[in-house]
This record gives C-alpha cells, structure tokens and sequence, in this order.
C-alpha cells in the first residue's frame, strides 16, 4: 500500500495574516481560499515544487496557534532559499552547516517553526 502526505493543517489565529505571509513572504502558491460555510473557511497553500500543500483557516483544528514545530522543506541551495527569505521580509537565521545538511529556516507570525534544508551530497 502506497500512502503520500498531501496536507498539513496548521492552527492560525489570523487566516489573512497567515495568507499573506506564506503567499508574499514565503513564496508559497496559493491553491484555495474558500469559505465554505459561516464556521468553515479553507485556505490552501503549497510550497513550489511540493506535492504536499498546508491548509488553515476557520473551523479546521482546535490546536493552539503556533503549536506546530519541526516543519520541514528541502531546497537546492540553502543559501539562495535564505537570501529569498530575506529580501522578502523574513526574519530566517543564517545559513547553518550540519553534517546532515544546510539548514535555514522561519517562523511564521503564529510561531509554527520551519526547517529549510539543502541535503547534503551523497556518497557515491
């Protein structure tokens, strides 16, 4: 059986400020925004490249806004990611070298944490 991880719903306390900052700052591409019914709007977002999508909104979850840690993206270049980031606003650390990798990352405005990651070469 295959099984693939297509969405993540991560709590928010503002829809549009979340929006904004994954479309605009991120450079995630916005899929979906749907109200749905007075107690239920959908936002989708999906990271460009991905095949899996985040989602939040009204109604989707009871978890705590920013309770989400430990996300994380692959890039080709950490260092271009990191200089993306930050010319749009972004408050990502430095560029990190790790044995498992390069490693930036962000916070979105609810706290929900970000690895960005360029893995690193692999032995032959």
């Amino acid at each position: 059986m295959e099984c693939r991880l297509e969405l993540v719903i991560l709590p928010v306390s503002d829809v549009d400020r979340a929006k904004a900052f994954y479309a605009e700052q991120a450079g995630f591409v916005v899929d979906h925004d749907r109200r749905v019914s007075d107690d239920l709007r959908f936002v989708q977002l999906t990271p460009k490249g991905s095949a899996c999508s985040i989602a939040f909104g009204e109604g989707l979850t009871d978890a705590a806004p920013g309770s989400v840690q430990g996300l994380q993206v692959v890039v080709d270049d950490a260092d271009v990611a990191y200089a993306d980031l930050v010319a749009h606003g972004v408050d990502a650390p430095p560029v990190e070298d790790l044995a498992w990798g390069r490693f930036t990352g962000f916070t979105d405005p609810d706290g929900n944490r970000w690895s960005v990651q360029q893995l690193p070469p692999r032995a032959s």
